[in-house]
Parts: C-alpha cells; structure tokens; sequence
C-alpha cells in the first residue's frame, strides 16, 4: 500500500464533521478503495471547544485556515468555509501554490474565481475538485466531466436549489402562501434569516455556471445568466399549472441556441409527465440531453451534511487514486468563450396571467397586441372575477413557441393600453 494521505479540513460545521466521520468510519474501505491510507492529518475552525461529535484526538488543530492550507503536514486541503473571497480564497489559492490538491463544496467561490483557480491548479500539477459544489449528493460533476465524454450536450437543466424546491413543492400540495412556506423553511432550517440568494436564484446560477462550463467546454460566466427567483410565484399560478398539466419549479438552464449558449434561472412549468416534475421537497434532480444517450436524469439530495461530505469525500479519494482531470474538463486555455444568447431571443411556451380589467372590449385588446408581435395563443381562460366588485377578471394565457422580446413587447403594449390592474406574472414553459 502506497504512503499515507494526510487530509487538512477547514471548516469544521455541518459539513465538515459530517467528512470527518465519514473518513474515520470508512477508513478501511477506502483503503482498500484507493491503495492508501486516508487520515484527517489538521483542521482549522472558529471555536475549538464546540463539540460536534466527532473524534479528534490527535489531529493538529490551526486556528489560521491559510497555515492549514500551507502546512508540511497535510497533502490535501479540504476547504469548507464558504464565500468568495476572504478565508475561503486564500486558502485555496494558499494550498494550491504550494503544490498540495484541493477539494471544495464553495460554488460562490468556483463561480466567481474557478477560472483562475484552475490555472493554479494545472501549473503546480495539483487537483481541484468540486463534485460537492452542485447538487450535494448528486454526482453531476463526474457525470459531465468523464461519464459523458463521448456525448455533445445539448442541454443541462435542473432543480438545483433545495429551499426553493420545498417551498414550491408545500405551496401546492398544502395550498400555502409562500410566506408562509418561506417562514416554516426558515423555522427547519432550510432557508437563511436572509433568503435572498436562495430564493432569488443566485445560488441555483453560482451552480448552473460551473454546469455549463463543464457541460459545454466554456469559461464561467455567472454574469451571463439571466435570473429570476419564486418569490413572485402565488397559489393562482400552481392552481392554473396543475389544470394546464404542468408544475411549477425553480429551474437553472443552459443549452445551446444558434445564437450561442443561453443560460438562464427562473421559474418554469415543466410537464407533469416529466420525471423533473416529480421531483418534490428538498431533493435536486439534473437533466442532461445528450446525443448518446438522449435524456439522462439523475435525482437525489441536494444539500445536508451528509450528502454534500459524501461528495466530498468521492473527491478525496479519487485524489487519493492519484487522478488528476482538468477541473472543467478541459485546460483552461482550451475553454471557448462562450457567445452569449440575450435572453430576448430566448424561444419557448408562456403562461401569461393579467388581472384584466373587466370592461367591454379588454379581452379582444389583449388578444390583438399579442396578435401584432405575432404571438399564437394555444389558451386563453377568463376566471372569475378577483376584486370583490367583479371589476378585475384574471385571464391566463399560454402562448405557443415564441420570442421573449414578442411577449415583452406585447405586454408592454398592454400595459400602456390599461387594460390590466396588475404587474403581469410570466412564467416559461420548459417542454420535454
């Protein structure tokens, strides 16, 4: 059996102990996995008397995560701090110089500094792995970078953000408003005091980046994504998805568009029959489609401290094998990059609901500004009346493929018309 790998973790909270029992427990499969030993040789956290229930005697303890990541004693760092810059990036910028190989569960920090990241990586001949850093347990890292090697991905898709997932998923099977499943989320700990970035799609857009760039062979560019959270999304909107055969979901896109790679976060309906759809609570789930092997969904934890140090320790030992890949998949210098497609000439299905104003003539009006950009309607219903008066009538519209600069531009048209009491809600259709 080859030398010992001694592994240096910071960040010792749920995730980080969750990795060091895993090592401790499964220390002799992994041995027998890998030809080597595998020890938690250092760690570095804010408060050494916290117990996490955790066995550590005899691992040396730094109170500076950067000491950690440039100690003699360690030949891998492990760094699950968080954040894209401070501790977390000199850290790893730390262990890196220093020739020593990396693993990391920090997508803010991938998305914002993963390109550079990996040059450090490839001149001193190190690893960076980061299967942790999108989906938790799923292994959609591995999945893009060596198990579809042989495919030309046209698409990746999925639910990639737990919180949002239960929110949507208790709002319509319990008729909840979201505030209210925001606020319990918030109680069992699934969302932060400040959801922001959880509910607005910027975490599902930290994790789509490193996605695509993988999937598609270009640079990260999380500015490129356009994105739009649930916080909008009502009661009406699953009622009204459930009766057309859709349900709503927090999606994160990328595909290739003639116009270049289009990459997006936003809700969407997505077809009942679809194994996404059936995707509820907390999980994550990613779709791939691919020439090869056509659809290929792959469904599981996408946070928790288990299921993320799972992967992380999947990269630990695949280190400890001595595999070395390029972290995206290719040399840096051999990502494209990417030709962004505008999200206007994004082509597609919409669900359109207007609070129509209830007078004579406003249905025909809304319908003719739709018909002037040249937007075919496969639907339209008028409910009953929303205002206690009957003066407001919701009317919901789902259009066939069509542009969003059509339906932005018709709606705009409507608006000035005042036919609509209301901010328009617009929701995009992913067909299968």
């Amino acid at each position: 059996m080859s030398e010992v790998l001694r592994v240096g973790i910071a960040g010792l909270g749920t995730v980080g102990a969750a990795v060091v029992r895993l090592l401790q427990t499964q220390a002799g499969d992994l041995a027998a996995r890998t030809g080597r030993s595998i020890v938690v040789a250092g760690v570095s956290a804010r408060d050494r008397k916290r117990d996490r229930g955790v066995d550590l005697s005899g691992v040396e303890w730094f109170d500076d995560p950067i000491a950690l990541a440039r100690s003699e004693k360690i030949d891998l760092f492990v760094e699950l701090i968080g954040g894209d810059e401070g501790g977390a990036r000199a850290s790893v910028e730390a262990a890196l110089k220093a020739g020593k190989s990396v693993a990391t569960a920090n997508k803010a920090l991938l998305a914002k500094h993963g390109l550079e990241l990996a040059r450090l990586a490839e001149s001193h001949h190190s690893a960076l792995a980061f299967e942790a850093s999108v989906a938790g347990g799923i292994p959609i890292v591995k999945t893009l970078r060596e198990g579809l090697a042989g495919n030309s991905i046209a698409r990746v898709y999925g639910i990639l953000n737990g919180t949002c997932n239960y929110i949507l998923s208790r709002m319509e099977l319990e008729e909840l408003s979201f505030a209210e499943c925001l606020s319990e989320a918030q109680r069992l700990g699934y969302a932060e005091a400040d959801p922001t970035f959880d509910i607005g799609g910027f975490d599902t857009a930290h994790k789509l980046a490193i996605l695509a760039s993988l999937a598609f062979g270009v640079k990260l560019d999380a500015e490129a994504i356009s994105i739009e959270g649930i916080q909008d999304i009502s009661l009406a909107d699953l009622h009204a998805a459930r009766e057309l055969g859709y349900r709503v979901k927090l999606l994160g896109v990328a595909q290739r568009t003639p116009h270049g790679v289009e990459q997006r976060v936003h809700p969407t309906m997505v077809p009942l029959s679809s194994p996404i759809a059936q995707v509820m609570g907390v999980t994550n789930a990613v779709t791939v489609d691919a020439d090869a092997v056509n659809e290929l969904t792959l469904v599981g934890p996408g946070a928790g401290g288990m299921a993320t140090a799972s992967a992380v320790v999947a990269d630990i030992a695949d280190i400890a094998r001595g595999i070395r890949s390029a972290p995206f998949g290719l040399p840096v210098d051999h990502l494209a990059t990417a030709q962004k497609s505008p999200m206007q000439r994004h082509e597609g299905g919409y669900y359109i609901r207007l609070a129509a104003r209830n007078h004579i003539g406003a249905a025909a009006a809304i319908a003719t500004r739709m018909a002037e950009r040249g937007i075919s309607l496969e639907s339209i219903v008028q409910r009953r009346g929303c205002a206690a008066d009957d003066s407001v009538v919701p009317v919901v519209l789902v259009t066939y493929a069509t542009t969003e600069a059509s339906v932005r531009e018709a709606l705009a048209a409507i608006v000035a018309d005042g036919h609509i009491a209301e901010k328009p809600q617009v929701i995009r259709i992913e067909r299968e």
